[in-house]
């Protein structure tokens, strides 16, 4: 209990004192989680709608992969990017690795599935109900796939907000590929374990209740801003 109540009293301090560190490292963390939902967002909500219109022949089986997908090991999608993006691999020229750019395609890698198929969920309801009357106005499959995506958009604002969530917290692959580096790479979730290892529980646990509070804020404003709980919608 001791180390809780030191925990509350340095993240308390370390906000109220506006702590230059833990601003950077804050925004840090909000910059390459937002931007790998973003990204992740744009790519798999058109695939999740597109896999509930579509049909094809190994359909199933792409839905199943893209499950299983959902329980990425994020060290080892780590341990794939920092192959793919060292010095010895297809894009070591770019110079990416240990960059916040590096740790940004990490968390797309591994949120993007996730996504998905929360979205492929929610959107093949939607088809169901709006299956005959879409076939009956003639619309093409883009068409179809962007009435899914408006209609259900406050479904997948969730969907969206799971990838976050999950993205926030990750610790693994964020590691592996962006190594730590102070005022370049280091982020909330990397701050916390490089404490831990310190032995300095009480700073850790701050930075812990810190990052809860983000990522509370950001779905409060989020939902606040989408208004996905008003109007008869709880």
């Amino acid at each position: 209990m001791g180390e809780i109540g030191q925990g509350i009293a340095a993240a308390f301090w370390l906000v109220v004192s506006l702590d230059a560190d833990l601003i950077e490292i804050a925004l840090r963390s909000l910059q390459v989680t937002v931007t790998a939902v973003l990204i992740a967002s744009a790519i798999a909500l058109p695939l999740g709608a597109w896999l509930a219109v579509r049909r094809f022949r190994y359909r199933r089986f792409a839905i199943a992969v893209l499950n299983a997908l959902m329980g990425l090991p994020p060290v080892v999608v780590g341990l794939f990017v920092y192959l793919l993006l060292s010095r010895s691999g297809p894009f070591g020229v770019l110079g990416l690795l240990f960059t916040p750019t590096a740790m940004i395609i990490a968390q797309v890698i591994i949120i993007a599935p996730l996504i998905a198929s929360i979205a492929h969920q929610s959107t093949r309801d939607l088809w169901a109900e709006y299956h005959d009357l879409l076939i009956s106005l003639n619309t093409t499959r883009w068409q179809r796939i962007k009435t899914l995506l408006w209609d259900g958009r406050r479904a997948l604002i969730t969907a969206s907000l799971a990838g976050f969530g999950r993205a926030i917290g990750e610790v693994g692959a964020i590691m592996i590929v962006g190594g730590n580096i102070d005022h370049a790479t280091r982020v909330l979730t990397t701050a916390i374990a490089l404490e831990t290892g310190k032995g300095d529980f009480a700073l850790a646990l701050g930075l812990g209740f810190i990052l809860i509070g983000l990522a509370l804020v950001v779905n409060i404003a989020i939902h606040f801003v989408s208004k996905t709980e008003r109007e008869g919608k709880w």
